[in-house]
């Protein structure tokens, strides 16, 4: 039962890190962007929705609501007015403007809001659980995540496949030129498919607070989470976010289970593992 447990643990722990990998995916997807503050992103949400219960006194999950809009917004000023700057051919430019981006967000989180750890209560879902048997049981805020995750991953793919602005991204996807030539503004196209990856942040960084501490230095390790993730369920593949969260997921909680020091690393080893045997992914970009 306890590795039965461990498994189930390391599902639903897919769940979040998928909701982190979704709006990497996409922007991967559509415009071979390599965003490496995309973590720092996740925690700047974190914090913003710390700050919206503090502040205005609102119930956690209305507060990540309410930020999602703001952090949507904010992705698409971000691309139109930077971001768009430095596409092109050469990788190089993008990965020294976010690298340059993190830097700046890690130090402005930490001049205001110091180095100490801070968590969001979730209030009685904390320790809410459903009891499948003997030493089973699944908590009912990672149990949420995991809803939340398919309910995130089901609407981008509806967006994509039944929306005007679906088919727009998905042409600009696969040949921008000949979309630009044909009138389309291909800057504002990635301006919104940026608005949407951040609008998923804003969902992952408030259920993240409320799942374990973050402090401003988190954002590597939610990239590399979310790197990895993408990685194994397939470049461009939405449900291959999900398939390669819960393959991560389950990974860190069996190591965990096997020796509390093996947690991370056993994540990294499949991760290794899965990239050494099927470069490609789980999923292939054609599976949305």
């Amino acid at each position: 039962m306890v590795w039965i447990n461990a498994i189930l643990q390391g599902v639903l722990l897919g769940g979040l890190y998928a909701l982190f990998a979704a709006g990497l995916s996409l922007m991967f997807g559509v415009m071979r962007f390599i965003n490496l503050a995309h973590g720092d992103f996740i925690v700047v949400a974190a914090y913003m929705a710390l700050c919206t219960v503090d502040v205005v006194g609102f119930n956690p999950f209305a507060a990540v609501l309410l930020i999602v809009p703001a952090m949507a917004l904010a992705g698409y000023l971000l691309q139109r007015f930077l971001f768009n700057r430095v596409l092109g051919q050469d990788i190089l430019p993008p990965v020294l403007v976010t690298f340059g981006l993190s830097i700046v967000l890690q130090n402005v989180l930490l001049e205001y809001f110091g180095g100490n750890s801070q968590r969001l209560s979730a209030g009685a879902l904390e320790t809410a659980s459903l009891s499948l048997g003997p030493n089973v049981a699944i908590g009912a805020l990672p149990m949420l995540m995991f809803t939340a995750a398919v309910l995130v991953i089901l609407l981008l793919g509806l967006i994509s496949y039944h929306t005007p602005i679906g088919r727009m991204l998905r042409a600009t996807a696969d040949d921008p030129e000949t979309v630009g030539l044909m009138g389309a503004n291909n800057a504002h196209t990635f301006a919104i498919a940026t608005a949407i990856a951040t609008a998923v942040v804003a969902i992952a960084g408030g259920l993240f607070a409320m799942r374990t501490n973050f402090d401003p230095s988190a954002g590597p390790i939610r990239l590399l989470f979310a790197f990895e993730v993408v990685i194994i369920g397939g470049l461009g593949s939405l449900w291959g976010t999900l398939a390669g969260g819960i393959v991560l997921g389950i990974a860190q909680t069996v190591g965990g289970q096997i020796d509390p020091r093996f947690q991370l690393l056993a994540g990294h080893l499949i991760f290794l593992a899965i990239l050494a045997a099927r470069p490609q992914g789980l999923l292939s970009k054609g599976t949305p």
